[in-house]
């Protein structure tokens, strides 16, 4: 089910929002180098999933993750006091898989263009 309308326009402000935040606010160095790449908000603007990528390994990405989850609570409250919502939506964090799968799939295809070449 696709979100509503609001739920589109609210969640790329929150995005933004917490974007910033993480530019200028969070001081944890493991969210350094985290790009936000998603939201998923739901109609009624409680609950949002945020997709992030990180450079690097499998330990990079789970530090970030940890690191996007420990600022969660501050986020969220930052969130309150410069958005006007009724409800502050509780943040979920997630990592983005689709850049790795896009990469992956690159190297498919060049290898067979390379096969191709015989």
């Amino acid at each position: 089910m696709l979100p509503g309308k609001r739920a589109v326009r609210v969640g790329d402000l929150i995005l933004k929002e917490i974007a910033f935040l993480l530019l200028e606010k969070v001081k944890d160095p493991r969210v350094k180098g985290v790009t936000l790449t998603g939201i998923n908000l739901t109609d009624d603007l409680k609950s949002a999933k945020i997709y992030f990528s990180a450079m690097g390994g499998p330990d990079e990405i789970k530090r970030a993750g940890s690191g996007l989850e420990s600022a969660g609570k501050f986020i969220k409250r930052e969130i309150g006091r410069s958005m006007q919502l009724r409800y502050v939506p509780h943040l979920e964090f997630a990592h983005d898989t689709s850049l790795a799968d896009g990469s992956h799939m690159e190297k498919l295809f060049e290898r067979l263009r390379e096969t191709d070449k015989f």
